[in-house]
């Protein structure tokens, strides 16, 4: 996972912050997913990949952040 480590960490945070958000109007995928997923609506396969799409470099932040801290 040293790939990771190789990724300038102020590119990931600006990537996971527009990841994030996008699109900004007229309201974020994710907020549009979270509503499906309570409603019960988020079942159709692009629908599930978009989520995973929209929080892969949240989840690579994440990753980063635990293995800078593990190392010190």
């Amino acid at each position: 996972m040293r790939f990771i480590d190789d990724i300038p960490l102020p590119l990931l945070i600006v990537v996971t912050l527009l990841m994030l958000g996008a699109p900004f109007t007229p309201e974020p995928h994710l907020v549009e997913k979270a509503r499906m997923l309570a409603e019960g609506t988020l079942t159709r396969p692009i629908d599930i990949f978009d989520v995973f799409w929209h929080l892969l470099p949240g989840g690579l932040l994440a990753l980063r952040l635990a293995r800078m801290r593990r190392k010190g």
